[in-house]
């Protein structure tokens, strides 16, 4: 038998709470795993609880070095709903790039190019093995990733990062919390998600991981994003951004789905563009 016990929370949202725990084995007081908790306020609604459940359960069952599915839910009777995820020593990507961000000014070499495009490539492998199984992420972006000591990264759903970052998530009218500035424009104008809208979310990861942690569109309205788009406008090359690196970036924002890359091709254009940067070093 397992239980689970909890150290301070962390943040809290309208419905959700994130705590950092320890999952212990009352067999073997030995075995101790820290786990990331997601569970429910208390005047959570049943379909906030099932909203809950639902987004986590995405990659459950799936296995890459680049995913970190939930490890366990915990749904027993008259009993908070809980989602466990392994613990990430450094911990949610955006976050990092932010910290990294903020080191610049005392460190300009507090993380590289180089570092931040091996960055990509993982995120390109995690997100092709979904793409050849078949599974559509619907929020790909730097918050729904988390790294570790070692410069690993891997991809989970939303169950955490809807909490740590609301302000990136808007309403447009339909009571649907949505990533409007991470959305390819079939999604915001039809609801219309794949993996070539996936791609598109890569394009704005990609930016995101270039500009450490920028927030992007963010002098646009959310309910204009649409329009913006439609009139062929996208967010501007980052600075130090190189030209052949904002290309690939460019295609992932093609209007027409079909004109965007697959992940593979964009797992082997960014592995040759790690290379030639290391060939620089």
């Amino acid at each position: 038998m397992r239980r689970v016990a909890f150290c301070p929370p962390g943040p809290c949202s309208t419905f959700g709470r994130i705590f950092h725990g320890v999952l212990l084995d009352e067999k073997d007081p030995t075995k101790e795993k820290q786990v990331f908790v997601k569970t429910v306020k208390d005047h959570a609604s049943e379909v906030q609880v099932t909203m809950m459940l639902t987004e986590s359960c995405k990659l459950r069952g799936l296995h890459h070095r680049n995913l970190l599915p939930i490890s366990h839910v915990c749904t027993e009777d008259g009993e908070k709903p809980m989602v466990l995820l392994p613990f990430v020593a450094w911990g949610n990507l955006k976050l990092f790039l932010r910290q990294c961000k903020l080191a610049e000014a005392n460190n300009p070499q507090a993380v590289s190019q180089q570092d931040l495009v091996y960055m990509a490539v993982q995120i390109a492998c995690g997100m092709s093995y979904l793409s050849r199984r078949e599974v559509i992420h619907k929020d790909l972006a730097a918050r729904n990733c988390v790294i570790d000591d070692n410069m690993q990264v891997k991809i989970t759903d939303n169950a955490l990062a809807r909490d740590l970052f609301p302000m990136d998530y808007h309403c447009l009218g339909d009571n649907e919390n949505r990533p409007v500035r991470w959305m390819a424009l079939e999604s915001l104008l039809n609801n219309d998600f794949s993996s070539a809208s996936d791609v598109w979310a890569f394009g704005v990861t990609l930016w995101e991981l270039m500009t450490l942690g920028q927030t992007p569109y963010v002098d646009i309205d959310p309910f204009e994003m649409s329009a913006y788009l439609k009139d062929g406008y996208r967010i501007a090359q980052p600075i130090n951004c190189p030209d052949e690196l904002f290309a690939v970036m460019a295609c992932c924002w093609a209007l027409d789905p079909e004109e965007r890359p697959k992940f593979q091709q964009l797992v082997q254009c960014l592995t040759k563009f790690h290379a030639a940067l290391g060939a620089y070093v």
